[in-house]
């Protein structure tokens, strides 16, 4: 790898490594943890939903990407997108990513949905 690519490498392994933020869903009991970066391919996923008006769809990806638990281990998988677009309260949801959102730097979804 180049200098040029380590330094790259370097910054994001920092990025991601940094301490996890916390949502706390009552209306779940459960307590929700997640880091603010996603790595390019996530976020090329959740461009590609937004971009094509799938932005329930987007929203939802995001909440499987980026949820954890406190040790850091994923709280859902892709193949639990289907509960998740049938089953779940979406006003919940919503507030939810929203409150990822939030605490996190524009992310490219909403850079995406604003053109």
């Amino acid at each position: 790898m180049s200098n040029a690519l380590d330094k790259m490498t370097a910054h994001f392994r920092n990025k991601i490594s940094g301490e996890m933020q916390l949502v706390k869903v009552p209306e779940w009991d459960i307590e929700i943890y997640f880091k603010n970066s996603n790595t390019l391919q996530e976020e090329s996923k959740l461009i590609e939903l937004a971009q094509k008006g799938k932005t329930i769809e987007a929203l939802v990806e995001t909440l499987i990407v980026k949820s954890r638990d406190k040790d850091g281990k994923k709280l859902f998988k892709a193949a639990d997108k289907p509960v998740f677009m049938n089953e779940i309260d979406p006003s919940v949801l919503i507030r939810v990513v929203g409150e990822m959102n939030a605490v996190t730097e524009d992310t490219n979804v909403e850079i995406a949905e604003k053109n």
